[in-house]
């Protein structure tokens, strides 16, 4: 497609877009009365006008029935469960059986540690991506050391090559062929929250399990952003959180893969909880733990039905919108998005700012990421001051992810209109 600088064309863009209804079902932001731009689904996505009405239904069979919630009502709590797992397992390429709804991310991260991470001798390695998000960082250097391991002996970090931003996939495959003989783990994120860059799940996937390792993902920006196939590409975990790309309220209910493979196998530790037991007998309340023989066996605690009310009214609207068209509309956005940034950016002798992340579609999700040549910090706050939901990320990147569920192309012209604005303003 041709593009044009002009919001004539971002509105005849938004004109043709099939997917344009799903914004209404959104509380969109506003100051004044005006609808404010808002870029920032990669931090927490907005939220879904049904969620209120949802939580109000468990609420009001709390008033209704007290305990008896769980086994009376509409959606009966015991059961909540089962209306999320299958639009959560296309939304990430699994079967319904390998997918629960539990915790938090970093929570999960640590219980897949306890099943899928067993140093044995000098098979004690885990290769990650440098200057992982915290969520991953701090799980490494607590849990190893809970393990009696030095996380500095054990971690093997790969970074983006010297004056690069983006991690080489070669690189990848070449740490972990150097390392295959003390290798126990690649855990990695399916989505850079810095740069935006997805990388090959697949591909890494069959990479660390042939050199004798489990592959784990952290999907956090990856879910709900991107095509995922973990059960066609053989993944052994994943984990991710439901509040960004998954729009289900802040800090709510996270998400776990887990290969059907691993579901009936009595080698595989776990932390048991009472909700993980067997279905049938779990009120029972014998000795021994008997886990559901399906990814729900990893669950610990008792589940809340107000956090899965807010996550269903958010998946009810994947389900209905469908991830292809949603992928291929988030495509265009963010093409059109570069194309905007990259005008801008001419228009100053292509001195003001630089895209790190990736060009080609297929190696991004919604996110586009920019690293500000100079005024960075100021040219955020006053992007802010304009009304438009931006990230700062130190020491220069400016973060941006236009989302299809609710946010337009005019929404996108807009906020390159108003950065060149704010760039003439500096020069």
């Amino acid at each position: 497609m041709e593009f044009e600088n002009s919001l004539s064309f971002a509105r005849q863009l938004d004109q043709n877009d099939d997917l344009k209804r799903f914004r209404f079902r959104f509380y969109i932001p506003t100051e004044e009365g005006k609808e404010l731009i808002y870029f920032l689904g990669n931090s927490l996505g907005l939220q879904p006008r049904t969620a209120q009405s949802y939580i109000k239904h468990v609420l009001d069979q709390w008033t209704r029935y007290g305990v008896e919630g769980f086994v009376k009502g509409k959606l009966p709590w015991l059961n909540y469960h089962d209306h999320l797992i299958q639009p959560l397992a296309k939304i990430v390429g699994a079967l319904p059986q390998e997918v629960v709804v539990m915790n938090q991310l970093t929570v999960n991260l640590h219980l897949m540690m306890v099943s899928f991470y067993q140093p044995s001798g000098k098979r004690n390695k885990i290769i990650c991506e440098s200057k992982a998000f915290p969520s991953d960082q701090y799980m490494f250097e607590s849990h190893l050391r809970y393990c009696g391991l030095k996380p500095e002996d054990v971690i093997v970090e790969i970074s983006p090559r010297e004056g690069e931003e983006l991690i080489r996939t070669e690189d990848i495959l070449a740490a972990i062929q150097e390392n295959k003989d003390e290798l126990a783990l690649v855990l990695w994120g399916g989505i850079n929250y810095y740069t935006g860059q997805l990388f090959d799940i697949g591909v890494i996937t069959k990479a660390a399990q042939a050199a004798g390792a489990k592959a784990g993902f952290d999907l956090a920006h990856a879910a709900g952003n991107v095509i995922l196939q973990l059960h066609n590409w053989n993944v052994d975990f994943a984990c991710w959180c439901s509040y960004k790309y998954l729009n289900s309220g802040p800090g709510t209910v996270g998400g776990v893969y887990i290969h059907e493979k691993y579901h009936n196998d009595s080698s595989v530790q776990r932390l048991a909880g009472w909700w993980g037991y067997d279905k049938a007998t779990r009120f029972q309340m014998k000795k021994g733990f008997k886990p559901v023989l399906t990814a729900e066996g990893w669950q610990v605690s008792s589940p809340s039905p107000v956090l899965y009310a807010a996550h269903k009214a958010a998946l009810e609207i994947f389900e209905e919108a469908g991830m292809d068209a949603l992928i291929k509309k988030s495509r265009l956005l963010s093409d059109y998005l570069f194309f905007i940034l990259k005008k801008v950016n001419e228009s100053y002798g292509g001195n003001c700012l630089k895209i790190i992340t990736p060009g080609n579609a297929k190696e991004r999700g919604c996110q586009v990421s920019m690293l500000m040549l100079k005024n960075g910090k100021k040219i955020y706050e006053q992007l802010s001051s304009h009304g438009i939901f931006a990230d700062w990320r130190e020491p220069d990147v400016i973060r941006v992810a236009p989302v299809p569920l609710y946010n337009t192309f005019e929404e996108v012209w807009s906020f390159g209109d108003t950065l060149q604005k704010i760039l003439s303003s500096h020069s």
